[in-house]
């Protein structure tokens, strides 16, 4: 998921002041590695809770391995992953991977989690049909990324599945929403000094990584692109761009 270089004058430095708890949801196992764990690492080490909620369990996503052997691998993949960015909470919300559909299933589903987690930043994945570098974006990230906006008024409002307030589920109110890899970014935030971590995230999926095309890039070099593309538009290192939701 790449991220182009942006305008600079058009962009705003997010201010990280303003959230000290944030929940990530995206799609699949690897999809906060491309990028977004960058964030994640300066966050943590800045005293701020990070926790991830996972759509699928990614089981559909290597070609040379079924899905029941493949999604318990890709969890366990995650969860490194995660580690290495010092998240220690990550939940697989059971869909199955690559025909996630927007359900109010999805959305009950994750504005339980909002609830829970109670969040002053929920990040997730555009839902744009394009990321910001202009590839296509599949179904999954596009369902999931609208599925987790909707969720933020469902999760505030106890008139919205009131079977999560039978659940013992208070309503919350997430203050803002950072969509990474958004084609429309309208914030920033600079990562320099966290590409390695980033890299290490990304690393962990070592059996999905075995799967992928020899000439497709490795973890530093992808990420550097990613990262390192955004931030030399800006005039950083490295920076993660998106579009900021209030």
């Amino acid at each position: 998921m790449s991220q182009s270089p942006h305008d600079a004058p058009q962009l705003e430095v997010l201010d990280e002041s303003r959230f000290q708890t944030v929940l990530c949801v995206a799609a699949h196992p690897d999809d906060l590695e491309y990028g977004t764990a960058a964030a994640v690492d300066k966050w943590v080490k800045a005293g701020k809770t990070v926790t991830y909620v996972l759509a699928t369990s990614g089981e559909a996503g290597i070609d040379t391995m079924p899905p029941a052997e493949a999604g318990p691998v890709r969890e366990a993949e995650e969860r490194a992953g995660a580690a290495v960015v010092g998240v220690d909470v990550v939940t697989f919300l059971g869909f199955r991977d690559g025909v996630v559909e927007y359900t109010l299933d999805l959305r009950r589903a994750l504005a339980r989690e909002i609830r829970i987690r109670r969040p002053d930043l929920l990040v997730t994945v555009t839902h744009a049909e394009q990321f910001a570098g202009g590839g296509i974006n599949q179904a999954d990230h596009r369902n999931v990324g609208l599925a987790a906006i909707d969720a933020r008024a469902a999760a505030g409002n106890r008139w919205i599945f009131p079977e999560l307030l039978d659940d013992g589920h208070l309503p919350w109110q997430v203050p803002q929403i950072f969509v990474s890899a958004d084609p429309n970014g309208t914030h920033w935030l600079d990562v320099s000094g966290h590409l390695d971590a980033a890299v290490a995230s990304l690393s962990c999926h070592e059996a999905y990584y075995a799967a992928l095309p020899d000439d497709y890039p490795k973890p530093t070099e992808l990420l550097d692109m990613i990262l390192g593309g955004a931030g030399r538009s800006i005039g950083v290192g490295h920076a993660v761009v998106g579009r900021l939701l209030e």
